[in-house]
């Protein structure tokens, strides 16, 4: 059994502004970090500072805020702008989740099938987002999503856009209505190599996304469970870039666990690291309640 205890004090839970665009920047209303990178990055410690493009990719902390009707999600950090992936999973506590991926239906999830979570972990819906150069040095980000359930998946391209935007998408089936923006500017967080953790709160830019809580099917008053790495450009190989993070010191984990490449995830168990490579948020209805409270404390059990 592992606990997180997020204290949160009644005055973050009031409402964000959420009129302010998804733009892949630190606000205010997002409040303190849910979970926070234990190593260096062993894909590469950015250092361009560029809005669009970036060298190297990083997850230095997540953050969240909610109005009682969206989710807004900061992962803070770099995402290399050569087509490497940031994978988001959301187990929202819904019946009928998977423990282990099956991407059946769903082409761009084909080396993610067999990709088993911690203990207690159901993954409902997936997203990834990529970008870089899609010709003339124009930067294009990419979101794919879907639905995930016992007998596979369903969704596929949700859309594009240019890295802001306000997070809009275009040109695909957006069915979660999500809004995702990516502002690669971050030269601060975490240092190169697996023991380098540096600073990791010291970064305020990354991706950022807005889903409405309805599109997500999640109970009032429950919790949801979030799980984020960075992935290799065809989701073929996991770095050591995790929120919940992988134990300090971690390595790339490759396909094997080991860092080596087979041209899948599949065989990947997180049970077989320590800790959970996850963090909790809570739901609408919770955050109410905690807000009523004044402090309240989230547990996670192991099933």
């Amino acid at each position: 059994m592992k606990t997180l205890a997020l204290a949160l004090a009644a005055g973050l839970m009031a409402a964000p502004a959420f009129g302010q665009a998804v733009n892949g920047e630190y606000r205010p209303f997002y409040g303190s970090a849910v979970a926070v990178q234990q190593g260096g990055t062993g894909v590469g410690d950015a250092n361009v500072g560029d809005l669009q493009f970036a060298n190297g990719s990083e997850l230095n902390a997540a953050y969240y805020a909610n109005d009682g009707t969206n989710l807004r999600l900061l992962l803070t950090g770099n995402l290399e702008s050569n087509f490497n992936k940031l994978e988001l999973f959301f187990d929202t506590g819904a019946a009928g989740g998977q423990s282990s991926v099956n991407g059946s239906g769903v082409g761009a999830m084909n080396n993610l099938t067999g990709f088993t979570f911690d203990t207690g972990f159901r993954a409902n819906f997936w997203l990834s987002v990529t970008g870089g150069d899609i010709g003339g040095g124009v930067y294009g980000m990419f979101v794919d999503g879907a639905a995930l359930s016992g007998t596979g998946a369903t969704g596929g391209y949700l859309g594009t856009n240019d890295g802001q935007n306000g997070g809009a998408l275009s040109g695909g089936a957006n069915f979660l209505n999500a809004l995702v923006a990516i502002n690669n500017s971050n030269t601060s967080g975490v240092g190169g190599g697996p023991a380098n953790v540096g600073s990791p709160l010291l970064s305020q830019t990354g991706i950022e996304i807005a889903i409405p809580w309805a599109a997500l099917g999640v109970a009032p008053g429950s919790e949801m469970r979030v799980m984020a790495f960075i992935n290799g450009q065809n989701h073929d190989y996991a770095s050591n870039q995790f929120l919940g993070a992988l134990p300090a010191g971690t390595g790339n984990l490759g396909g094997d666990g080991n860092g080596g490449f087979n041209g899948s995830v599949g065989q990947l168990n997180m049970n077989n690291f320590a800790g959970n490579q996850f963090f909790v948020i809570p739901t609408p209805g919770a955050a109410a309640l905690l807000g009523l409270g004044g402090l309240a404390a989230f547990r996670r059990r192991r099933a």
